[in-house]
Formats: C-alpha cells, structure tokens, sequence
C-alpha cells in the first residue's frame, strides 16, 4: 500500500477545495451532467470493458453521479473519496450506495481484489503527479482487470489561453498549480510504468473544449455545451482528433 500524501500542505488544501465545491454541488445537477451526449459518449466507449460479475472501484465519486449510472445498467460499483461531505451527500441521496472516506494514493481494499479503477478528472489535481496512485490503482485490480482513467488533455484552446494569461501577468508562479495535463504519450507511459497494458487511448470532449471559448458554445445548464458546440465537437473528433479534445480516456489492463 501506497503511502498517503496527507502530510503536503497543498495536498490538504486540495482536499478541503473539494470540500468546498460538493458543498455547493447538487445530485440532481450532477446527475444531469452526466447524461449530457459528451458524457455519455464517454460512458459508452469504456462500457464493454466492464462486467457485471466483478466489483468495480471508482476512486475519488464525488457525488457518485457516475456510480448512480452504472448502477442502474446492472454493475456493482462502490465509491471512494476523500471528501467525506460528498459521501453523505451521496448516502443521504441513495442509502442503498456502497461507499468509503479514503485516499487514492492507500486504499482500504485487499490486493487484486476489484474488476476495474475508475478514475474521472482525480489524479491530475495531485502536485506530486499520478504515479503514486496509478501504483495503488495496480495494486487492487485483480489479474485481467481494467483500468479506466481520464486526464486532461494540452489541447491548442488551453494552451492559447495559458499563453494569453501568462502574457497578461507576470505573477504566475508554483502556488497557481490547480491540475496538470498530460500528453498522449506521457499519460500512457504512466499507465505502463505502473504495470498496466494500455489497451486504448480514446480523445474525448471536444465539445468541452468548444465550452471553454465560451458564448455560442455554450449551453444554458451547468457546463452544458450547446448544440453549435456539440456538432462541431463531433466534426473535430474526426478531424482533428487530437488537437481539441478536452481530456483523454485510456483503458489499461492488468
């Protein structure tokens, strides 16, 4: 087991963020988010790795808007997070939800024990990079399973806007780390630095990245994307597949 980064001042600091945000969050929101079309599409592409006989983990659920999903397609999945306020939230939602206050980088689950790791928009958020948890991740999905992760992706909207900002002032310094991103190559090279066989590396998103210019790629819903963004997303996809996705969706294997 992995030992847990509790003692990092920012560490903490993130943590009590998250705190901070599912105080302000809402399930029925966050459900609806997640059955948006760019979220679903998502949800479809990493779909047939996952079986209905095994546990499956989602390390760092939040308000559990995923782990609701796929509840209710058939598969057993319990949550885990950090931010003990969004779990009861969560409990308080569905009491029926399996769910545990716990750290991604040491978590309180037996060796090869669970089917398939889920991570959606975590691991990014650690200073200290992803390899600790990704070590943790291997540790617990049993031989065969999967790993599904998302992490955002340096497209050319992000990086434009980080040179804009950078341009505008001079402050920018260490203390301004919020989340990192992670090239195709260098995401997947730390997935197989922590045992797993990348089985697929998936760009998605695009319309997201669309919804960062703002305007009329913007929906009137919480991080909705309108259907301008929607429909030029899904012509990015095939044009330029890797260049305006917003994160990256890599399945591995054990």
């Amino acid at each position: 087991m992995t030992e847990p980064h509790s003692d990092s001042p920012r560490y903490d600091s993130t943590r009590q963020a998250w705190e901070t945000i599912w105080d302000g969050a809402s399930m029925e929101v966050e459900l609806q988010a997640v059955r948006y079309p760019r979220s679903m599409a998502t949800i479809q592409a990493y779909l047939p790795y996952l079986s209905k006989e095994d546990i499956i983990l989602e390390a760092g659920s939040g308000l559990s808007a995923v782990i609701i999903t796929l509840r209710e397609m058939g598969y057993t999945v319990t949550g885990l997070d950090y931010a003990e306020n969004a779990l009861h939230t969560s409990r308080h939602y569905d009491p029926a939800l399996a769910l545990a206050v716990g750290d991604v980088h040491a978590l309180p689950y037996a060796s090869d024990s669970v089917g398939a790791y889920l991570s959606f928009g975590v691991l990014e958020h650690f200073e200290h990079g992803m390899g600790p948890a990704l070590a943790e991740a291997y540790r617990v999905v049993k031989p065969g399973g999967v790993l599904v992760l998302t992490i955002p992706y340096p497209n050319v909207v992000q990086r434009f806007i980080r040179w804009r900002r950078r341009g505008q002032s001079s402050t920018l310094n260490d203390e301004d780390f919020y989340e990192s991103t992670y090239t195709r190559d260098i995401l997947c090279q730390a997935v197989t630095d922590a045992g797993f066989t990348v089985e697929k590396a998936i760009p998605t998103s695009h319309a997201f990245t669309l919804w960062g210019l703002g305007g009329p790629f913007r929906g009137t819903g919480y991080y909705q994307t309108s259907p301008l963004a929607n429909a030029l997303g899904g012509i990015l996809n095939v044009i330029l597949p890797w260049a305006f996705n917003f994160s990256t969706l890599v399945i591995g294997r054990k």
